[in-house]
């Protein structure tokens, strides 16, 4: 598994740990930044994970209504948690990171979709990131 893929799922650990718990993304964050900061061996996954959080906090309303938008029909809050950070994770790379190409976000974010959420959650994350990379 590659840097980038490890640190994808270490954003959704994160993502979905804030959510289920109801905290304060920031305040999550800061404390995975403290047991990273003990975990040098996994610094590279951690660099990019951070950064995927913090573009995600930064962009937050945008990124919620581009899912909302695209999302036919499908209000956040009837989103499984994971799903919900999935997407955050796969728009945020397509709108804000130009460094992913978006085809790679979307086959990243139906991969994490389909090993940690439902059945039909890589097909719901598949078709939501491709219209929001159509349009973008």
């Amino acid at each position: 598994m590659s840097a980038r893929s490890k640190a994808r799922k270490r954003a959704l650990d994160i993502l979905y740990q804030s959510d289920v718990r109801g905290d304060d993304l920031p305040t999550t964050l800061a404390a995975e930044a403290k047991r990273a900061a003990n975990e040098p061996a996994r610094e590279a996954s951690w660099l990019y994970a951070r950064e995927i959080v913090d573009g995600v906090i930064d962009n937050r309303d945008e990124i919620d209504e581009q899912i909302t938008t695209f999302s036919k029909d499908w209000p956040l809050s009837r989103m499984p948690a994971v799903d919900r950070a999935v997407l955050r994770i796969g728009v945020w790379e397509i709108l804000f990171n130009d460094q992913v190409p978006s085809a790679v976000a979307i086959d990243e974010a139906v991969e994490l979709a389909k090993e940690f959420s439902t059945d039909g959650s890589g097909s719901f994350v598949h078709g939501v990131l491709a219209r929001i990379a159509r349009a973008g």
